[in-house]
Parts: C-alpha cells; sequence; structure tokens
C-alpha cells in the first residue's frame, strides 16, 4: 500500500465537514492482475424524491516537489489511469484530484493549467489546507 500524502488527513476532515462519509481509506481497486489504491473512497446521501447516494474517489496531491509541471504530470498520469478503471469497475463513482488552495491560484488558474483541466477533463477538490475545508468543488 502507498503512503498517504501529506495532506491525507487534511482533506478527510474536509469531506467530512462537507458532509461525506469516508467509506474507503484507501479505495482499492484491483483489474488485470494489478492492484491498485486511490487515497479515498467517500459517499453522501443526496436530498431528492429517489433515495439515492453520490460516491466519489479522491486523489490527494501536495504539489511540493521543485518542478509543479512534473507533479502535474505524475498527478495526471494516475488520474487517468484510476479513471479508467473506475469506469471498468465502480462506473457510479466519480473520480476527484484533491489540490491545495495555492496550487489551484498558481498552476490551474494560469492559461497552462486551465488547458490541461479542460482538455483532460480533471474533476477538482481545492481545499484550504490551513483551515481544513473544501473552497471549490471544479467538475
Amino acid at each position: 500500500m502507498p503512503a498517504k500524502d501529506v495532506y491525507h488527513d487534511v482533506v478527510v476532515q474536509a469531506l467530512i465537514a462537507d458532509g461525506w462519509t469516508i467509506t474507503d481509506d484507501p479505495l482499492y481497486l484491483a483489474y488485470g492482475g494489478r492492484n491498485l489504491y486511490v487515497d479515498l473512497g467517500a459517499e453522501r446521501d443526496t436530498i431528492a424524491a429517489e433515495k439515492d447516494s453520490q460516491k466519489i474517489a479522491v486523489e490527494i496531491k501536495s504539489f511540493l516537489s521543485l518542478s509543479p509541471i512534473r507533479d502535474l504530470q505524475e498527478a495526471v498520469g494516475q488520474y487517468d489511469i484510476y479513471r479508467t478503471v473506475l469506469l471498468e469497475l465502480e462506473s457510479e463513482r466519480l473520480l476527484y484530484l484533491a489540490i491545495p488552495q495555492r496550487v489551484y491560484e498558481s498552476l490551474f488558474s494560469e492559461r497552462f493549467g486551465q488547458l490541461i483541466l479542460n482538455r483532460i477533463q480533471i474533476c477538482l477538490i481545492v481545499f484550504d489546507e490551513q483551515q481544513a475545508r473544501i473552497v471549490r468543488w471544479i467538475n
């Protein structure tokens, strides 16, 4: 099992505060003889005519290295692999990439970052690492 990200506990707290129940820590996926571990699985009951629940998977990335582009390459690669496997195994579960607010405000608010988000269609959870709260959901 991989090591937990620096902000793992912060994201867990932020999701719980936002009304989510953590169901898997980590979310284990097995496909074609390979084992994968997405950082979190969570669900939340929705209020609707049909009693249904939303399910998400969350991959947390800290972007702490000297190269934010290298961090982005790694994050996008993992995101694409996890999304592909989730579509096969749990198509109702939506995958999110959780990133600190400082990363969104720098890398992802730039023209380059917006291009990557839009072309690859990455869903983001932007969190405040100091206050352990979610500040933005981007689908």
